[in-house]
């Protein structure tokens, strides 16, 4: 049997001195399934890295309450790198997901580190470039594929331990939030689900998918 890569976050692949200097002004802070995480102008003060559990980063139409999931953040991601690097205020929005540990560190102590710690840079921008990509991805799932391309895209991405930002992703998602991801809506999402499942191509039980055919899969679209 292969090995699989593992996958390590930025934040362990820092040298001990360098997470002993940032642990010395961080704070922990904990936030339950469903709670949102800021209020006010916190973002533009302190920058967080995330322990365990999972953090939607979205957006959201006021009038008429669609939404759309930039990033899942997971153990190891880091927030606002935007904020951190131009100070201006962002138009994003933080949920939890499941029951979840982040890290609250003052942002100008970090951008202390962006300019004067090569370690750091090392491992901070190689992250930011990968957000970066997935937000160009995302822009282009979003105008040039079907919701279906793009759900089968998803469903591939999730089996994939080179994609560190969507290899397990979906475990444990609901369908509105899978539904978020893709630009979608829930009963579209569970429409093309149970068609895959009637084709013998994947099986679903307890917010888990579980895909049976994976070229079966790819022969559907053609991203790759």
């Amino acid at each position: 049997m292969q090995s699989q890569p593992v996958t390590v976050h930025p934040f362990q692949s820092l040298e001990s001195a360098v997470q002993s200097e940032i642990s010395r002004f961080t704070k922990r802070l904990s936030f339950k399934k469903g709670e949102t995480l800021f209020s006010g102008d916190e973002i533009l003060h302190y920058f967080y890295i995330v322990l365990n559990g999972k953090i939607k980063n979205f957006q959201m139409n006021l009038d008429n309450g669609k939404e759309q999931t930039i990033f899942v953040l997971r153990e190891g991601d880091m927030f606002d790198t935007i904020v951190l690097l131009d100070g201006q205020p962002h138009d994003v929005m933080y949920e939890a997901l499941e029951d979840s540990e982040i890290l609250q560190l003052p942002i100008e102590e970090v951008r202390t580190l962006l300019r004067n710690n090569e370690e750091f840079n090392r491992m901070f921008f190689p992250y930011l470039a990968q957000q970066m990509r997935h937000v160009e991805e995302l822009a282009t799932d979003l105008s040039l594929y079907s919701t279906s391309e793009r759900l089968i895209k998803l469903l591939l991405q999730n089996l994939d331990p080179n994609n560190k930002l969507k290899y397990k992703l979906i475990q444990g998602l609901s369908n509105t939030e899978i539904a978020k991801l893709i630009g979608t809506v829930r009963h579209v999402v569970e429409r093309h689900l149970k068609a895959l499942k009637a084709d013998g191509t994947i099986a679903t039980k307890n917010k888990d998918v579980q895909i049976l055919n994976a070229n079966k899969l790819l022969e559907k679209i053609n991203l790759f």
